[in-house]
């Protein structure tokens, strides 16, 4: 008898420990991942004067206190399909240098040493301002004839000027305002592109005022002093 109940013990040892009742060591606990990163710089929909961008986050948390690394992802569109640049950091900013003049989007995820992620941020905009065209005034007007303050022995002159730009490509054109006023307020010439206009029907003995503004084919103007001569 003490035989068989002896034999039943041993059978049911060896059965515990098969099934991990007598094991001396704990489960492993399980690892989680690390904390979403938070976007902070560029703030979104930001127009970056540099492009030269540095881009920050807030730093991830890790449960288990394992190091962390961070992928930062950027492309041209927001879904990623076209990806310009994709980088791995331990610390939580970077600088990547981009395109002028584009648009461009990007997130970052927290990767954490047993290679547990976070998901992605969430994805923010930004826009590289392009290349400054850089436009000069043209110069002021210089009077060629009449003369100042000269008398002319007619009805009939004709008023001409010189111009110039130091963009030497610029198209130069102009408005020539005459009349009896000082200042001239009466546009008898619009957009011209010479540098002389014939005046008819002057009136005599009356003193006559004219400008000539100079405008440049980028938006650029500059207004002409004042000039006179008077009609006999």
């Amino acid at each position: 008898m003490k035989n068989i109940l002896y034999k039943t013990s041993l059978a049911l040892c060896s059965l515990l420990i098969s099934c991990g009742g007598g094991g001396d060591g704990a489960p492993e606990s399980k690892n989680t991942a690390p904390s979403v990163p938070v976007l902070s710089s560029p703030t979104n929909n930001n127009l970056c004067i540099d492009n030269s961008i540095s881009f920050q986050w807030n730093v991830s948390t890790d449960t288990e206190k394992n190091p962390i690394v961070y992928q930062i992802q950027v492309a041209t569109d927001n879904q990623f399909t076209q990806i310009v640049k994709t980088a791995e950091v331990s610390s939580n900013t970077t600088t990547v240098g981009l395109d002028k003049g584009k648009a461009y989007y990007w997130r970052v995820k927290a990767i954490d040493s047993k290679n547990s992620s976070s998901n992605y941020s969430a994805t923010y905009s930004l826009y590289t301002e392009g290349v400054a065209l850089s436009n000069h005034l043209p110069f002021l007007p210089q009077l060629v004839s009449p003369d100042l303050s000269a008398t002319i022995f007619s009805t009939s002159a004709t008023l001409k000027w010189t111009a110039s730009d130091t963009d030497v490509a610029d198209l130069l054109s102009y408005d020539v305002y005459l009349d009896v006023n000082n200042p001239p307020t009466s546009k008898v010439a619009s957009s011209i592109t010479t540098t002389a206009l014939d005046v008819n029907s002057l009136q005599t003995s009356k003193v006559y005022y004219w400008k000539v503004v100079v405008k440049d084919n980028k938006g650029g103007e500059t207004i002409g002093q004042v000039w006179s001569f008077k009609s006999n």
